[in-house]
């Protein structure tokens, strides 16, 4: 075995995609958009998104139509946003389905269930949604959704951020 000072699978930087680099190097929040209740509830990370001001705001997000939560918040039309805190980039990775949860990623925190769906305790942010449109357009590879922000419960904890593929 050898221990590499470098990522192994990294290519070298003159093959490496520009547009990958660009968005790396704007920092990106990291949220858990999560609809659902009791036994039936799902989520997925995304780190695309945006707060549109207006009455009402809106957030804005990329969303992968393969991930099984699409389809629940479709059929639900609404979402609790987890804004993640600090110290919470395990949770990032479960729902993003890259790290292991054993029973299903809500067994990783403590979750409790809202009315716009599952909250995770010791995030920096509520935000509960409703769906605008089941049938959005696609930008690049995923999907433009757009919800209505209908509740915000703010905490006093640091949001997570990503950059350059690193959490901070």
């Amino acid at each position: 075995m050898t221990i590499h000072s470098s990522h192994p699978f990294l290519p070298p930087q003159e093959e490496r995609d520009p547009l990958r680099r660009l968005r790396g190097r704007m920092p990106a929040p990291v949220t858990i958009w999560a609809s659902g209740s009791g036994s039936r509830r799902d989520g997925w990370t995304i780190s695309s998104m945006l707060v549109a001001d207006g009455d009402p705001g809106e957030l804005i997000a990329l969303v992968n139509e393969d991930a099984d939560w699409w389809d629940l918040f479709r059929e639900t039309g609404s979402a609790t946003v987890n804004v993640l805190g600090a110290g919470q980039s395990y949770l990032s990775e479960v729902f993003a389905r890259v790290a292991p949860s054993p029973g299903g990623p809500f067994r990783t925190g403590e979750w409790t269930d809202a009315e716009h769906g599952p909250r995770v305790a010791g995030a920096s942010a509520w935000v509960g949604v409703r769906l605008v449109d089941a049938d959005p357009e696609h930008s690049g590879w995923g999907l433009l959704v757009r919800a209505r922000i209908e509740s915000i419960d703010l905490a006093d904890v640091a949001p997570l951020r990503h950059q350059g593929g690193q959490y901070s």
